[in-house]
């Protein structure tokens, strides 16, 4: 006998205080991911890999937080993903708790906050770039995990046996599968009229979960591939180059745009299109491409004209 998929029912709340308020789980990841670059990269600096002093570090990351990932991946995601939105409403990037951040826009808003901090403060732009892309990849980590608990940015339809069923899918389901839910649902309470009122009590109903099961299709977790992808495998080969070779200022960098696009080319094979696709690509691998150009000019950029972190130098 095969054991069925299972149906996505974990809570985007760690505490829920009702009516929309509480502390959520992406929120968390965000925090997560700031503190423990912020213990990272000073572990970096003080043995002398950024050109930054340790008392400097603190302010550091928040600026890239604040300024960088946040305003950065904000910004990125209208651009590239809700253009409608908002050209119709600019201030509708305000919205931050209606969701929607681009890591793409986050990576960008992050460069240009480090060559500005870098002029403001007198020190090497790649130096500082080289030892925060080591850090990088625990943010992008503790996003896509969060990502699979909010049970969002799923997966291609898949047979695989760790497939999961993800209810927000009606969202986007065809008008027959919509409506074949909503009638199983009101078959269970009468003012579950909406998809909202699913996906906000599947959690709570067995037997809602139950008939999901015979109507959701099974996907990928990409979200989990990607948190591998993008966080574990992208650390350990930052890490590695970081702390086992000399290399020159700005090679770490680039190789992180590079190794970034790579992953994330892989990891949206299996997940399943957030925007229209360009040239048989989804919206993350074409963007991905100018990763690879903008990292080839760093590395290009840091053979050319080599410079050291301080503790190379000794």
């Amino acid at each position: 006998m095969l054991l069925g998929y299972y149906v996505h029912d974990l809570s985007p709340f760690l505490l829920d205080f009702g009516n929309g308020f509480g502390l959520r789980w992406y929120g968390l990841a965000y925090v997560a991911a700031f503190v423990a670059g912020y213990w990272l990269y000073l572990w970096l600096a003080r043995r002398g890999y950024s050109d930054l002093a340790p008392p400097q570090v603190s302010d550091f990351i928040t600026g890239v937080a604040l300024f960088g990932v946040i305003l950065g991946g904000r910004l990125g995601y209208m651009l590239f993903y809700d253009w409608g939105a908002f050209s119709a409403n600019p201030l509708v990037i305000f919205k931050f708790w209606d969701g929607g951040m681009s890591s793409h826009g986050g990576m960008l808003g992050v460069v240009i906050f480090t060559f500005v901090y870098s002029r403001m403060k007198h020190v090497s732009w790649l130096n500082i770039g080289d030892n925060l892309v080591v850090t990088a990849p625990i943010g992008l980590f503790f996003g896509r995990c969060a990502n699979f608990i909010n049970g969002e940015l799923f997966g291609r339809v898949a047979s695989a046996p760790w497939a999961v069923q993800f209810p927000k899918e009606l969202y986007d389901a065809p008008p027959e599968t919509v409506q074949l839910a909503l009638a199983e649902a009101r078959g269970i309470n009468p003012q579950w009229t909406a998809v909202a009122n699913i996906v906000d009590n599947v959690r709570y109903s067995p037997a809602l979960r139950e008939h999901l099961a015979a109507t959701l299709s099974p996907r990928h977790p990409s979200q989990i591939y990607e948190a591998f992808l993008e966080g574990v495998v992208l650390f350990l080969l930052l890490w590695i180059l970081r702390t086992r070779f000399r290399l020159p200022n700005g090679v770490l960098t680039g190789v992180f745009f590079i190794a970034y696009a790579v992953l994330r080319i892989i990891g949206e094979m299996f997940r399943e299109p957030d925007a229209p696709l360009t040239m048989a690509l989804t919206r993350g691998q074409f963007l991905s491409l100018f990763l690879v150009l903008l990292g080839a000019a760093f590395v290009l950029q840091a053979v050319r004209k080599p410079t050291w972190a301080p503790k190379f130098c000794r």
